[in-house]
């Protein structure tokens, strides 16, 4: 189904820790703890918008490097609207809303492996 959003692309995720499933397991469990998102949220209220960037932008690299399909995207739109200052209403909400389902994802993907 083309329309079908794909939260985790969990096999290109485990070659990308060179087929290692318990490592990529390890740290999508690991990516759970991560703050930037809120810190995100956090300096764009305060005005900052080169700290709200840098946590936009640490987020967009971990969900690279980790394969979540989705919340790479949504992310990397709002990082490019912080840069040029310029949020869209509710798009802080668009990916907290993508980072909660990828978190649901992540879920099962770790009580399938462990």
């Amino acid at each position: 189904m083309a329309d079908e959003i794909v939260y985790i692309n969990f096999d290109e995720g485990v070659k990308r820790v060179m087929n290692n499933t318990k490592l990529y397991v390890k740290l999508l469990a690991k990516f759970k703890a991560d703050t930037n998102l809120t810190d995100t949220g956090t300096h764009l209220a305060a005005g900052d918008y080169e700290k709200a960037r840098v946590s936009a932008h640490t987020i967009k690299g971990i969900a690279a490097n980790l394969s979540l399909t989705e919340l790479f995207e949504r992310i990397r739109d709002l990082e490019s609207q912080i840069k040029e200052k310029a949020v869209q209403p509710g798009a802080v909400d668009a990916v907290k809303a993508v980072y909660d389902e990828t978190l649901k994802k992540i879920d099962e993907v770790i009580a399938k492996y462990e």
